[in-house]
């Protein structure tokens, strides 16, 4: 099994509100707490506001099912001068299982913003 990439920067269950009726969930759910994770790290090394610009191909390689736990692991690959590109993976642990299995992994490129929403330069890195 291979390991994964980046630091854990999200963790949630996904729950039956989730879920189709065959209780898989939906890729949506999962790309929105791919997206959370991307802003929160993203976020921390912008030092304020960021936005999602641009999410690259995504495809999924296994279902996460009712009472998995997803986790999200983030990676930041790339600085430009109000960007940063992520390397984002998804994680399903199996319900009351130790296993994990890799769900999807994306690129996520997010931008600074500044107090009027315009892109703004990033800060160095400390």
């Amino acid at each position: 099994m291979t390991e994964p990439a980046g630091d854990l920067t999200l963790r949630t269950l996904a729950m039956p509100g989730d879920a189709n009726a065959a209780g898989d969930i939906f890729g949506g759910w999962v790309m929105a707490q791919m997206d959370l994770a991307c802003g929160i790290r993203a976020a921390e090394r912008a030092r304020g506001r960021v936005v999602t610009a641009a999410v690259n191909e995504m495809s999924f390689a296994m279902p996460v099912k009712i009472g998995d736990t997803l986790c999200i692991y983030t990676d930041i690959v790339k600085i430009g001068t109000t960007s940063m590109t992520l390397k984002v993976e998804a994680w399903a642990q199996r319900y009351l299982q130790p296993m994990r299995e890799k769900v999807t992994h994306a690129m996520f490129v997010m931008v600074a913003l500044d107090g009027n929403g315009k892109p703004t330069p990033l800060p160095p890195e400390e």
